[in-house]
Order: structure tokens, then sequence, then C-alpha cells
């Protein structure tokens, strides 16, 4: 979370939204520099297990992880 002010302007910015529904996590925003997907997968979340939520639903049949 990025929280703070920028001159007279309030900044309020999640880095990472991650959604855990039916067993899965669901992962609609990743504003990391690396990006959380390959770490979860390294700390030994499977694939299936994973829904890149932030594409839309015909997009995720093509990208190894869960579509929904």
């Amino acid at each position: 979370m990025n929280e703070g002010w920028d001159g007279k302007k309030h900044i309020h910015h999640c880095l990472i939204h991650v959604q855990i529904l039916n067993e899965k996590l669901w992962i609609h925003f990743d504003g990391t520099e690396d990006g959380i997907t390959d770490e979860l997968v390294a700390a030994g979340v499977p694939k299936d297990k994973i829904v890149l939520a932030f594409h839309p639903p015909y997009v995720r049949q093509h990208t190894g992880y869960a579509v929904a």
C-alpha cells in the first residue's frame, strides 16, 4: 500500500489486490516490480489455484493458470 501526500494531493494506492475465492487466489491487480505470481508458484501454490483476474476470461485459458 502506498499512502501519503504529494504536495496537496493525497496518495492512496494498493500495490497488490488478491482475493481468496473458492479455494483459489484471484489476482485482480499486481503493481509490484517483479510480480507476485512467480513468488506464489515458488512458494508451492499450484498454478491451477491462481486466477489472473486482471485478464478477461477468454484470455485466461492461454495463461497456464486457472480460468476461474
